[in-house]
């Protein structure tokens, strides 16, 4: 497979040592102030995007016009999802967003929304912790608000969520640690006035965000369209 890194920070670097184990030969590398456009009319199966909110519109719509698959990874550019699946339909391509490439916190995702299900017909007050390390800029993580949105969507009566502690019962809190050396930690709770259920992923080394990526990649080669983890784990 020849494939193009978007972005060359951490994670880029993570995929490219990962990738070129596992068979994958990186034809092209556009760190932050690389030009896209130099994929035009190469010979490439793949773009993985892992670049800033204010980039990746563009550079996703770029590829998707180009005839280039796309999987991305970043965040805080959500509100024009939509756009993007419209320019994947209209150009029959490929594209795959996720806010966590964890195989196991998308597993995590899928168990919440079932167990909010069950904890929003009992009444049960639903809350997020995510603590992170102290070079994460976005607050809440990405993965939180994937969380948030999957619990709100049980809840007739929540709304939205706010990046605080909540005592509005329409609005869920996120709260947000950064701390030092933790990858990765994110806690859902459910409590009522007398027990509580919590659920935690816990990410013990970065690679596994990595390992995902490639995952994911070697899966999309074949398919086409709008894509999703939970289209990846639920179609091996």
């Amino acid at each position: 497979m020849k494939a193009a890194l978007v972005g060359y920070g951490k994670m880029g670097k993570a995929i490219e040592q990962l990738g070129l184990k596992d068979g994958i030969e990186f034809t092209e590398i556009i760190d932050r102030e690389g030009d896209i456009s130099i994929l035009k009319n190469q010979n490439i199966d793949l773009a993985i995007e892992f670049t800033q909110p204010e980039y990746a519109f563009e550079n996703i719509k770029f590829c998707l016009e180009s005839n280039i698959k796309v999987i991305s990874g970043t965040t805080g550019w959500l509100s024009r999802l939509p756009e993007i699946k419209k320019i994947c339909n209209d150009t029959h391509g490929t594209f795959l967003h996720a806010s966590n490439f964890s195989v196991g916190v998308n597993l995590f995702f899928e168990l919440n929304e079932w167990l909010a299900k069950k904890m929003a017909a009992l009444d049960f007050t639903p809350e997020i912790r995510e603590v992170h390390h102290t070079e994460k800029k976005d607050s809440p993580s990405g993965t939180a608000i994937t969380l948030a949105e999957g619990t709100i969507k049980n809840y007739q009566e929540i709304s939205s969520w706010i990046n605080e502690k909540s005592t509005d019962h329409q609005k869920m809190g996120i709260i947000s640690e950064r701390k030092h050396n933790v990858t990765g930690t994110h806690t859902v709770t459910y409590s009522s006035k007398l027990e509580k259920i919590a659920i935690t992923h816990e990410a013990q080394d970065r690679s596994v965000f990595a390992q995902g990526v490639i995952k994911a990649a070697k899966w999309v080669r074949s398919r086409s369209g709008f894509l999703t983890m939970s289209d990846f784990i639920n179609n091996q």
